[in-house]
């Protein structure tokens, strides 16, 4: 019978930075482009633009330090406008590719103060020509975007400038109706301007119409793509449809007395029964026919306020047709309520899409086909405290944060939902063994189990309520095995210095009912402080504790099933006692009877299962180690430190094999994937990182450029052979070898038949050095500098330093340094050659006073010998000595 040898794996000496999830949006004003592709936002001073699809960063814009007031982009997604606290306006171009820039974009155009006071509102007209923005002090400018300068000034405004909207028919139809562009205005006076947009208004600042109605701020202006209707919307929780006709107009006015033109009419009134942040048209409802009265019945309109959600609304019925997202359906706290508040909301035509940007950061796209939550953007996760795999394939990628809401990260394209339930902060987070189960410890004393919903294509509800702590539950672990898909049991450990294991057999496994209150089979005090984390063993017969009183405790676990309820005992068996300070994090083994601990004094230990003694220590965090883990069945350890690095480690020798650095503060969270191929690491500075296995891919590298490496040195020792120094020398050069470079030099001096009639000691290095290429004839000084500091190899440096001086002009040698710093310019290469030349003469000076001191006592040697009685060189007046 044959029988299959399977090797030991190989140890994991490689990770790269595979993506990361930093902040995307940390409030502020958001822009979409008008594909709907690329989403530009604000990061405390930075503006980034993302790629819808992938979440993934493409690039961020030069700020100048202060924070940004308002953002718009032209509708052809060519230019990007945006205002500053400090008064600047800068426009930007797009960039057309998705691919990620490593260098912020430069704007196009810089104006230091283009408000006396902060813009907080802007836009672009459609034809993507004329930028209007308006003012804290009450003033509208109307900008020429590609020439930079200001077409019309527009004042008297009550206040604050709270929405503009460019009137400019879209149906090439009614453009012929209208001569000129109208800029349709709103401000905390609650008063609507209307202006044209004219030559003649250039001279005046008169409002073409003053729209009265609102009692509150208006907050959102849109205008239907015929230009005939207005919409208005405010936080006194009133929508206002208006019609324009007759306003301005040119050849199709309403006239009312002597030649007066109409002004616009309020169709209709439609109370929104919540405070209006954001509304805007959608046109007209095919399914639905108009009536022969002004009001065109089947116009729908959108709004989105303080309730969280967007409606959709019917002019004819002025009733709700459908509202995407959900409504809170328990009671939350007031400040829960003001984080779920709509602050915008983006229509983007194209695709069908409303997007709504929430005051909690959170950036939500509903489409109004499916009338579903299409995806969901975290702008940000602040401090993130844990993270788990769940999911067939570590799919998915759940993360608790400074926040009661549990996220859930789609691992492919980042895409999240929000798990609500919890009423203060999660603490602690742990999968089941097949990855479909969550369970999540807050501070509120109680742990919740979360599984995915049933017909939703995904999303996660909670199923299990766990209640019963004193205080907050600070750690998780559920069993790592299954009865029917299930886990068996969970086992929670608080403040209150408890382990409680509770029974999970009437868990169901997916969500849509309502969550099952889970019994607590049996309760442990196990501490004398908080406990900081739990495990359980991979045979369900032990759990282990690590507190802050310096020690972990391992319990044996008897779980017996009945018909009737299931029982269960816990019992200590064993104290682990050597740490310091306090226990963060304890890890079963998951090949061998070991358990791994992290602790607040900067160590991990490795402590044997049969007589709980410490066998390994870890040393080389240089601050508190917060997680650890197993990795590669058991022969790596991977941990993670307050001074935001990741390290693994190997198990047999203790040394640490890489570090990863890619935090600025306190790693509290860490996950390995079930195949070991992906580290997770998150931290305080809210950044989540995935770290991919590179050690294959890394020594296949290694082999292609030593193989590499290989060749080339046979091809130098070809070219030595064959005498063709250009490509010997090129090739040296290139693989920045001066060794070879100089035995090459050397060996020429020493062999060469043309030594006395050639400036380096062969004639076809003469050519060589003549025609070198400016690169490399930087490089090839620099090697120079080098060995001119050492005597044993100064004589070869002079020789090639004197064959470049003579064979090679000055002004090659300057803008060879030019051409070898790039786009640096001749400034900095003039400064480089300077340095060089600044190295190379304090040598030169010290060689040739030896070479004179070495011809002097030369001298002398000769004038001792020549008197000498019987010299052997047959007396003085056969000599010709010079005495000095």
């Amino acid at each position: 019978m044959a029988i299959a040898l399977v090797g030991k794996p190989k140890l994991k000496t490689s990770f790269k930075k595979a993506r990361t999830i930093p902040p995307l949006y940390t409030g502020g004003p958001v822009a979409i482009t008008a594909d709907g592709q690329r989403l530009i936002t604000c990061v405390g001073e930075e503006l980034l633009l993302t790629d819808v699809a992938t979440g993934a960063q493409i690039c961020t814009f030069a700020g100048d330090t202060q924070s940004i007031t308002s953002v718009c982009v032209s509708p052809s997604s060519t230019h990007l406008i945006a205002f500053s606290a400090s008064l600047s306006l800068r426009v930007f171009e797009l960039p057309r590719d998705v691919e990620a820039l490593a260098d912020p974009v430069q704007p196009l155009r810089v104006i230091a103060k283009a408000h006396d006071s902060p813009v907080h509102v802007s836009t672009v007209d459609p034809t993507s020509t004329y930028m209007a923005s308006g003012s804290a002090d009450g003033v509208v400018k109307v900008w020429d975007i590609l020439r930079g300068y200001i077409t019309h000034v527009f004042k008297g405004h009550g206040g604050v400038v709270s929405a503009l909207k460019f009137n400019y028919p879209q149906d090439p139809s009614s453009i012929s109706q209208r001569a000129q562009m109208q800029l349709i205005t709103a401000s905390v006076d609650t008063r609507i301007r209307i202006f044209e947009l004219s030559e003649a208004s250039k001279a005046t600042s008169k409002p073409a119409a003053i729209l009265d109605g609102h009692v509150s701020v208006p907050r959102a202006l849109d205008v239907s793509a015929d230009g005939k209707f207005l919409l208005s919307g405010g936080r006194d929780s009133v929508v206002f449809l208006w019609e324009l006709v007759g306003v301005g107009r040119n050849g199709d006015t309403k006239k009312k007395g002597k030649g007066k033109e109409s002004a616009p009419k309020l169709l209709k009134t439609i109370p929104i029964l919540e405070r209006v942040e954001a509304a805007g048209l959608l046109g007209f409802d095919e399914d639905l026919t108009g009536s022969t009265s002004d009001i065109p019945t089947n116009l729908r309109f959108y709004t989105g306020g303080e309730n969280g959600v967007i409606k959709i609304w019917s002019v004819r019925d002025a009733n709700v047709l459908f509202k995407l997202g959900t409504e809170a359906t328990t009671q939350i706290s007031d400040d829960q309520e003001e984080q779920r508040q709509i602050v915008d909301v983006l229509y983007n035509p194209s695709t069908s899409v409303l997007v709504s940007v929430h005051a909690d950061q959170n950036i939500l796209f509903h489409s109004l086909t499916s009338r579903a939550l299409t995806r969901r953007l975290i702008g940000y996760n602040d401090e993130i405290v844990d993270a788990t795999f769940l999911g067939a394939n570590d799919s998915h990628v759940a993360v608790a944060t400074n926040s009661s809401l549990v996220r859930v990260y789609d691992a492919k394209d980042m895409d999240a939902r929000l798990l609500e339930g919890h009423s203060e902060i999660v603490l602690t987070l742990d999968h089941g063994p097949d990855g479909r189960l969550l369970a999540s410890g807050s501070k509120d004393r109680t742990a919740r189990l979360w599984a995915p919903r049933e017909g939703e294509e995904w999303g996660y509800g909670c199923v299990g309520v766990c209640g019963g702590h004193a205080e907050s539950v600070g750690a998780v672990a559920m069993s790592r095995k299954t009865e029917e898909g299930s886990p068996v049991f969970l086992v929670t450990g608080s403040q209150d210095r408890t382990i409680k294991l509770w029974d999970l057999s009437e868990v169901p496994t997916t969500a849509g009912g309502d969550a099952v209150h889970c019994k607590s089979l049996v309760t442990v005090k196990a501490h004398e402080k908080d406990i900081n984390s739990l495990d359980v063993a991979p045979n369900d017969r032990f759990v282990v504790s690590g507190s802050q009183d310096r020690t972990a405790k391992v319990f044996e676990v008897v779980y017996t099933p009945s018909g009737r309820g299931a029982t269960a005992t816990l019992k200590e068996i064993g104290v682990c006692k050597g740490h310091k300070r306090g226990v963060w994090s304890v890890k079963f083994g998951r090949a061998e009877r070991v358990l791994a601990t992290g602790s607040g004094d900067k160590t991990v230990k490795l402590w044997n299962l049969e007589d709980f003694t410490c066998v390994k220590t870890f040393e080389g965090h240089t601050n508190s180690v917060l997680r650890v883990e197993f990795l590669n069945l058991g022969m790596q350890l991977v941990s993670a430190g307050s001074d935001g690095l990741v390290k693994v480690w190997n198990v047999r020798t203790e040394e640490c094999a890489t570090t990863l650095d890619n935090h600025e503060d306190k790693v509290w969270a860490m996950t390995v994937s079930s195949d070991d191929k992906t580290i997770l690491s998150g931290a305080a500075d809210s950044v989540i990182t995935f770290w991919e296995d590179s050690t294959e891919e890394e020594q296949l590298e290694k082999e292609a450029a030593r193989a590499d490496l290989v060749a080339k040195e046979q091809d130098f020792q070809n070219y030595l052979v064959l005498r063709d120094y250009r490509r010997a020398i090129t090739l040296a050069l290139a693989m920045e070898q001066p060794g070879r470079l100089l035995k090459l030099f050397r060996d020429l001096s020493a062999t060469s038949e043309d030594a006395e009639t050639s400036v380096s000691g062969s004639k076809a290095v003469d050519e060589v050095i003549r025609t070198l290429y400016g690169p490399d004839l930087a490089k090839l000084l620099r090697y120079v500098r080098d060995w001119n500091a050492n005597a044993r190899t100064s004589g070869v440096a002079q020789q090639v330093l004197y064959a470049v001086v003579k064979l090679r002009a000055a002004e090659d040698v300057s803008k060879a340094f030019s051409a070898h710093l790039g786009d640096e310019g001749d400034s900095r290469g003039s400064t480089a050659l300077k340095e060089l030349v600044d190295s190379l003469l304090p040598y030169t000076e010290r060689h040739l006073a030896r070479m004179e001191k070495l011809v002097q006592e030369s001298y002398t040697i000769d004038y001792v010998l020549s008197e000498m009685d019987d010299g052997m060189f047959g007396g003085a007046d056969d000599m010709d000595v010079d005495v000095l």
